[in-house]
């Protein structure tokens, strides 16, 4: 078997010390041109890999950036791990990403595993359940990565505390709820079904407390019965609205939790002989690209989400002292009016 090339191979190919080499390849120090020129080729020629963890030991970070969300066939995800790959590349960075399938234990094994590796950044993306121990061990993991040089970016999720070692890229949740909420109301329904997301899910969790503050705002009672928790896709908003439809429930207009929900609504009140906008309005959350085929086009909140990836990885690549390592950013949301809102009918 070939012995695999070394360092000292790559700096004997191409004429210069070890130290040279190594500083090439991190990138950190000034080499002249045709140094660097020499040692690059070098490592072509004889397909040298880096020894990561080599690296590690001398207080490297790696040119890695990690995208942890929960899954990535939701529009939502897909478009924060576009931006996020689209800034990598542009930071020249390797851009990986990991699932969790919403396990906030697994969450917590990939940033611990990330910072093993020395990854240059985290970004956690969308929201979470949280509770102490969660807190806590997050909170040890954020410390050991910032310890090692390396950045958590909470993105698309509240901040866990003005003193905690992590950079916050969100978006106003809250705002965009209540402005959903508030389009509703002044288009004149007063009867309003939220068909939300998991109950404890901070994203969720601020969708609710938009709607709710905005009734409160206009004079309207909370009616436990018109919220809705549970799964949050498209299924989950055509089975919820099929049994609300069969509880009796009375309403005439909807604010879907997001845009997925919104599809198995509308889906649901056709079935059920109920027009939109004419029976019953409604308005979603996200604003998926598909949102403007929906029939009718759907009115929905436009989350800024490829920004939302980007913003996270250019904080996160910033060299020290550029930026504060727990710098907080929060992006503006609006809604986008189509056609499934308008007056209750008579």
């Amino acid at each position: 078997m070939n012995k695999r090339p070394s360092i000292k191979d790559v700096a004997a190919r191409a004429g210069v010390s070890m130290a040279t080499v190594s500083r090439v390849l991190s990138g950190d120090y000034p080499v002249a041109d045709e140094t660097r020129q020499r040692v690059q080729r070098a490592v072509r020629e004889l397909d040298y890999v880096v020894n990561a963890h080599a690296r590690a030991l001398h207080g490297a970070t790696s040119k890695v950036v990690a995208l942890v969300v929960a899954e990535v066939t939701t529009p939502f995800f897909a478009r924060i791990a576009a931006g996020v790959e689209q800034q990598a590349t542009e930071a020249n960075r390797l851009c990986l990403v990991c699932t969790t399938h919403a396990d906030p234990d697994r969450e917590l094994d990939v940033v611990r595993l990330m910072r093993e590796q020395r990854a240059d950044a985290v970004i956690l993306a969308g929201g979470v359940v949280e509770n102490d121990d969660y807190r806590a061990r997050m909170r040890q993991y954020a410390q050991g990565l910032e310890d090692a040089g390396s950045r958590l970016v909470l993105c698309a999720r509240p901040s866990l505390g003005p003193d905690f070692p992590a950079i916050t890229v969100e978006y106003e949740n809250v705002g965009g709820a209540h402005a959903a909420t508030t389009h509703l109301l002044t288009a004149g329904h007063r009867d309003i079904l939220m068909i939300a997301g998991p109950a404890g899910l901070t994203t969720s969790d601020q969708r609710v407390e938009g709607y709710r503050t905005a009734l409160t705002a206009y004079g309207r009672p909370i009616d436990p019965a018109l919220i809705s928790h549970g799964p949050w896709d498209r299924e989950g908003g055509y089975l919820r609205m099929r049994a609300l439809i069969a509880a009796g429930a009375r309403f005439t207009a909807v604010f879907a939790g997001n845009d997925g929900v919104a599809s198995g609504a509308m889906a649901a009140l056709r079935e059920a002989g109920r027009r939109i906008p004419e029976d019953v309005s409604i308005v979603g959350y996200d604003d998926v690209p598909s949102a403007v085929d929906f029939n009718p086009p759907l009115t929905t909140v436009r989350v800024p989400q490829e920004e939302l990836g980007r913003t996270a990885v250019k904080l996160a690549t910033q060299r020290s002292g550029e930026a504060s390592g727990r710098e907080h950013v929060m992006l503006g949301t609006h809604v986008v009016v189509r056609g499934s809102v308008r007056a209750p009918a008579p």
